[in-house]
């Protein structure tokens, strides 16, 4: 004899499997077509006892679709730092839910989100951003029936503006380098507006000594032209005419073997540059390429220009300087006040 929790389970798993099979009848069939093969298979089905599978029952996959995600991406393209930055979230998240791929669903993810109050918005955003990417192949793999993370909104991110340097803050920054490749790391940074990656990646034979100019590789592996001021062209060449190497990277360790320098080997530095220099704004390499952006918005530069300066691949993303030139705004308001 069947207990009333039997069936009550077996009344869900049935009603979970015809949602399961609508989900696969709307990819296929008309509107038409799909409420008569409803219909009919609530017919069948009615026929028969289902019992859904538990967890123990279905295998833990997890890992082995990221794996097959993270291969399908490296054959795309995608840089080493963006696939690494994958493979530690997507890892975290397979050790946090202990799931099958199939049994992941909405509230599983938000649930995860949600899960450290110390993380800030912009690591939810990044977390998100990850396992929608990889719910969204696995769909277009045909691996998955849906996205579990689709309805999932990116977290609203609180509106600041960029703080670069002001000119005298900038100043101060120069006094504040003690060595020729401190102040050259300094002057190609401000100069060219580049990511901390483009300039870890920079060689110096990109570099166009007649045009005063350089490409490299920004985000997205596209490549793009840069401009080497004059000030940096020549604390520069101080810098390399003082290296006793053949190594091709712009900038390079001190100790041997002489090698490109690592991303935090470069934020060492400009923390030490930072301490030095004692200014009220917080010091890192992209303070550069915001102080570039707002100072050539400051001297009337397009938004068009800036956007091609600085590789962004939106307008919008270089949007946020059009907003920081509080002095322009008031300059304008007082040369087109009718009196």
């Amino acid at each position: 004899m069947k207990r009333s929790g039997d069936k009550m389970f077996e009344v869900n798993d049935t009603a979970r499997l015809m949602n399961d099979l609508e989900v696969v009848i709307s990819t296929i069939a008309s509107d038409s077509d799909r409420n008569k093969l409803v219909v009919w298979l609530e017919e069948v089905l009615s026929n028969y006892q289902i019992q859904r599978k538990t967890e123990i029952d279905i295998e833990n996959d997890m890992q082995e679709k990221i794996d097959m995600y993270l291969s399908a991406r490296t054959i795309e393209g995608l840089s080493k730092k963006t696939l690494d930055g994958y493979k530690i979230e997507l890892s975290l998240f397979a050790r946090s839910i202990d799931k099958p791929t199939v049994q992941i669903n909405t509230a599983d993810i938000r649930k995860y989100l949600a899960s450290n109050n110390n993380w800030m918005v912009s690591t939810v955003d990044r977390k998100l951003s990850a396992i929608k990417s990889f719910f969204g192949w696995l769909v277009e793999e045909e691996l998955l029936l849906r996205n579990p993370a689709s309805k999932i909104k990116p977290p609203k991110k609180p509106k600041r503006l960029p703080k670069g340097l002001s000119v005298e803050e900038l100043e101060i920054v120069r006094d504040s380098c003690k060595d020729l490749r401190e102040r050259a790391l300094i002057e190609v940074m401000y100069a060219t507006g580049c990511r901390l990656s483009e300039i870890q990646y920079m060689k110096i034979s990109d570099i166009n000594s007649q045009e005063m100019s350089m490409n490299v590789i920004g985000k997205g592996d596209k490549e793009r032209t840069v401009y080497l001021s004059i000030k940096a062209m020549h604390q520069l060449r101080k810098y390399l005419n003082s290296r006793n190497d053949d190594c091709d990277f712009l900038f390079v360790t001190e100790r041997k073997p002489i090698r490109m320098m690592s991303d935090r080997n470069i934020e060492r530095i400009v923390d030490k540059i930072e301490q030095r220099a004692k200014i009220s704004k917080k010091l890192t390499p992209h303070t550069f390429r915001h102080t570039k952006a707002t100072l050539m918005m400051e001297s009337g530069a397009d938004l068009a220009d800036v956007q091609q300066i600085l590789g962004h691949e939106r307008p919008e993303t270089t949007l946020v300087y059009a907003h920081v030139s509080e002095e322009r705004k008031k300059q304008a308001n007082n040369r087109f006040h009718i009196q």
